[in-house]
């Protein structure tokens, strides 16, 4: 034993502070146990309620009974005359109704839960989506083509458009997201250490790109369908005529992730490289492995992939363009003809998009021989679907949860109480929306999957902010905005490790409290100014999609 033992370092209070999330992050359980708590929570409940007799007195709309007219030869309901009738529009009156706690242990309540298992699951559009978008996104990752594009497009950029090029290829990764972690970000190391800038802040700038703003895109997502299904089962409870589709965000999903990328470039430029400095190599361990070159031959391969991926790219959107744009195509509204309102091809856009991903995938499977033959394109899907068993196992307890949730009338109870409560407050519409994207970051922290805490969410605040005035893609684009910004510093976040790993071949000491402290300003600087992006969004009312307006109609 030596004479003088070494001292740890003092730390200091960010140190200790990131220590304590860490370990209360670490104790927070998976997110299937969380669901199953929160399903004994909901059961156990629902019978408190019900013994208390908890209720509420709410106004509902009902359209009166109609007189139907007989109708005459001639097409009117006057005989005589030839003028076509007018369609009849009921009028709406209002009585209250009295809503009150449903116990799920009583007789009642125990057969629903013993019957309805499989029916609530059958119901919930949610998985359906999932394996739909996934055909196609899959394949593409599979055959090697999002590694490819995200090569290529960073080999090709020029040199002072490099950290935006990541950045915005990281939120565009998004839709394939093993991709963005995983390639994209040692990918933006390399490409800073051959520009001589420190391979950290590419590093940052890549991780931020992927995380900070993950449910934007200019794409639609397969994240975007399983939201809009979670969305549509709980607006229902309000308002059954309500139906959202997946574009209900486009306009701002696609503004915000140009936006949030010019921010991050800012301040990965600004902020990150100064704080960094000049890289010294002598800060790598000496046993770093280096970076696979691919040969000759294999860049070939790539070129040859990308090229006949983008003939069968071509192809796919010949043939739908042609079903939807000619006149009398079958992807139209049959009855008035129009493409981007309700139509066909509106209604079938996730299924679309996802067979454009499968079709370059295959053009790029087979131009760069890594996917040869019907075999290996099958066995590519079945792994896809592999991959998700643990997301549909999630997919069954959430839909337990939320057919328990809602047959309570717990939902309804509490949208009900915070409205009228939320009412007589009148604080406005804005504030409450702000107060949403704060909660949103909050749970972020603790919970970073997208899909649970809307999950969560969805069943209370969708039905609260519709009883307030407030359209449901506007509470969306508020989650949307909560749900980034974290990611990038908790310590839960799944690919958190292999960011270390990675850093830890270009810096030794490494380790998750530099990641953290390198992304906390992308977390305070991205929520700032997007939650501004969003404010001045509403305030001037700009629809957030295709028939999406900011307010109800």
């Amino acid at each position: 034993m030596s004479a003088v033992e070494e001292v740890p370092a003092k730390k200091g209070t960010m140190q200790k502070v990131l220590d304590g999330i860490e370990r209360a992050g670490n104790k927070v359980p998976h997110p299937a146990i969380i669901f199953l708590a929160l399903i004994f929570i909901v059961i156990v409940l629902s019978q408190i309620l019900a013994w208390t007799g908890a209720s509420v007195t709410t106004e509902v709309a009902e359209p009166q009974t109609v007189q139907v007219m007989p109708e005459y030869e001639a097409g009117s309901s006057v005989a005589g005359s030839d003028t076509p009738p007018a369609p009849a529009i009921p009028d709406y009156e209002l009585h209250t109704e009295k809503i009150t706690a449903e116990s799920l242990l009583d007789g009642d309540g125990i057969r629903f839960i013993f019957t309805t298992a499989v029916q609530n699951f059958n119901d919930f559009g949610v998985v359906a989506v999932i394996l739909v978008a996934m055909i196609g996104v899959g394949v593409a990752e599979e055959a090697g083509l999002i590694a490819a594009l995200i090569r290529k497009m960073v080999k090709v950029a020029p040199k002072g458009a490099i950290t935006f090029i990541i950045v915005l290829l990281g939120g565009i990764s998004s839709v394939a997201s093993d991709a963005g972690y995983l390639v994209l970000v040692p990918l933006g190391a390399a490409a800073f250490v051959s520009l001589g800038r420190h391979p950290l802040a590419g590093i940052a700038a890549a991780y931020a790109g992927v995380s900070a703003a993950f449910f934007v895109n200019i794409l639609i997502t397969p994240a975007d369908g399983i939201i809009t299904e979670v969305t549509n089962e709980t607006v229902a409870l309000v308002a059954p005529d309500v139906h959202l589709n997946v574009t209900q965000n486009y306009f701002f999903s696609i503004a915000s992730t140009i936006f949030c990328a010019i921010v991050m470039t800012i301040i990965t430029e600004r902020l990150i490289e100064p704080r960094l400095g000049r890289y010294d190599a002598s800060e790598a361990p000496v046993d770093a492995p280096v970076d696979h070159q691919p040969s000759d031959d294999e860049m070939a391969l790539e070129s040859r992939g990308l090229r006949w991926s983008g003939y069968y790219l071509l192809v796919a959107v010949g043939i739908v363009s042609l079903l939807t744009f000619l006149p009398g195509a079958p992807l139209r509204n049959p009855d008035t003809g129009e493409i981007f309102g309700s139509s066909p091809f509106m209604s079938s856009l996730l299924f679309i998009i996802s067979m454009l991903f499968l079709a370059a995938g295959l053009g790029y499977g087979r131009g760069s021989k890594s996917l040869t033959g019907s075999t290996n394109i099958i066995n590519a899907i079945v792994k896809t679907f592999n991959g998700l068993g643990g997301l549909i196992f999630l997919m069954l307890l959430i839909a337990q949860f939320i057919a328990y949730f809602n047959y309570s009338n717990m939902s309804t109870l509490a949208a009900t109480g915070l409205a009228d409560l939320l009412e007589r407050a009148d604080i406005g519409a804005l504030p409450l929306l702000i107060g949403f994207i704060l909660l949103v970051l909050v749970i972020d922290l603790i919970m970073p999957g997208v899909i649970p805490k809307w999950a969560i969410l969805a069943p209370i605040f969708i039905p609260l902010f519709y009883r307030l005035g407030i359209a449901p893609q506007t509470v969306i684009a508020a989650y949307r905005v909560g749900d980034g910004p974290v990611n990038v510093i908790t310590p839960l976040m799944v690919y958190l490790p292999f960011i270390v790993l990675v850093c830890q071949k270009y810096r030794k000491k490494a380790g998750i409290g530099t990641v953290v402290s390198m992304m906390l300003p992308y977390t305070f600087i991205v929520l700032v100014t997007w939650t501004l992006f969003y404010v001045l969004w509403y305030v001037l009312g700009i629809p957030w999609g295709p028939s999406a307006p900011v307010h109800l109609g």
